[in-house]
């Protein structure tokens, strides 16, 4: 596990659950970010790539449920709810509007690490898109999943299968900075045989059909040393 999938936020207004899940998760090797209240959560996922979010239903101000709607505008990234016994009858409104998994106060530790991996195993094998249909600087990029059509200037850009894989993995977690070995994972599958170098090749084309500048992308963006982002708003 790289640093970028050990990344994880928890936000939950009482003190004393946020130290003792954070030493936890520690001990086992995670990187641990954690928040009170949506405005810290919010600035901590503007500048953080994290994997999963450990999100309280009942928070001050702005409640676990329009946080979770408000992150599913613009990521999948894993959430999981953590909820009192009283809430979990509210809990299948939390799975509908984005939640992968929820846990009941109190939980055990052990517990909650068990489901926070099987959430991260599944979150890599998923490219389920936000929405059918989503577009990207006022409409220069669009792209339909449904019939996995990328439309560049109105016009189809023609991405072969693969590219479009690739495209998707990369629209899923915006944020996300992904390896050319977790591109390979997520897109092409792990029957794949070829050099991871092939992703370059791939996203090289991708650039070529929707970039306005494919030397200086906007939307396949580098990030040196590590691999590619997606760009677009």
């Amino acid at each position: 596990m790289n640093d970028q999938a050990k990344k994880i936020l928890v936000v939950d207004d009482e003190v004393k659950i946020l130290e003792v899940v954070k030493a936890f998760l520690e001990s086992k090797g995670y990187i641990v970010f954690t928040a009170e209240h949506a405005k810290q959560a919010f600035e901590i996922l503007n500048n953080e790539s994290v994997a999963l979010i450990l999100l309280d239903l009942m928070l001050p101000e702005i409640p676990g449920e329009e946080i979770c709607k408000t992150i599913r505008k613009k990521s999948r990234v894993p959430i999981i709810m953590l909820t009192a016994k009283a809430e979990e009858a509210d809990m299948p409104e939390g799975l509908g509007i984005g939640a992968d998994d929820y846990i009941t106060k109190p939980f055990s530790l052990r517990t909650l690490v068990a489901r926070m991996e099987a959430v991260l195993r599944r979150s890599c094998n998923d490219l389920s898109p936000l929405f059918n249909k989503c577009s990207f600087n006022n409409g220069d990029l669009e792209i339909d999943f449904e019939s996995r059509i990328v439309m560049k200037n109105k016009n189809d850009a023609k991405l072969t299968p693969n590219e479009f894989k690739i495209r998707t993995a990369l629209i899923k977690y915006p944020q996300k900075v992904f390896t050319r070995e977790e591109l390979i994972k997520i897109a092409l599958g792990d029957d794949f045989e070829g050099y991871d170098r092939a992703i370059d090749s791939h996203i090289k084309n991708i650039r070529r059909k929707i970039e306005k500048d494919p030397k200086n992308p906007e939307y396949l963006r580098t990030v040196h040393g590590v691999g590619y982002k997606f760009g677009g708003e």
